[in-house]
């Protein structure tokens, strides 16, 4: 299985803030999914990532799906199946955006 890697021409930076805000969101069960809680600047575009977004793009460094599901299971609470279908959709965008590479 191909390990996933995030383009090293990237900048980014994780919002203290809005992590802290969806953290507890996510402690009471809200749904954080649109809190941006960090940002990647690559060839002039900026993406801004949700709580999610951001865990898997910190585990970009030669981890396989199935490795980032494992480590952030526990993290989120939902079904495995779920959370890989939700990391595997984020990958393949995030490959599309050119912002990650399989190696």
């Amino acid at each position: 299985m191909p390990g996933y890697y995030r383009d090293p021409d990237a900048m980014w930076r994780e919002e203290d803030l809005p992590t802290e805000q969806a953290i507890k969101g996510l402690d009471i069960g809200e749904d954080v999914s649109d809190v941006g809680t960090s940002i990647i600047l690559l060839h002039g575009k900026m993406h801004a990532l949700n709580i999610l977004g951001t865990e898997v793009w910190k585990l970009c460094d030669g981890r396989t799906l199935d490795e980032m599901v494992a480590e952030l299971k526990d993290k989120f609470e939902v079904e495995t199946s779920v959370l890989e279908k939700d990391i595997g959709s984020f990958l393949i965008n995030m490959k599309e955006l050119g912002l990650i590479y399989e190696k």
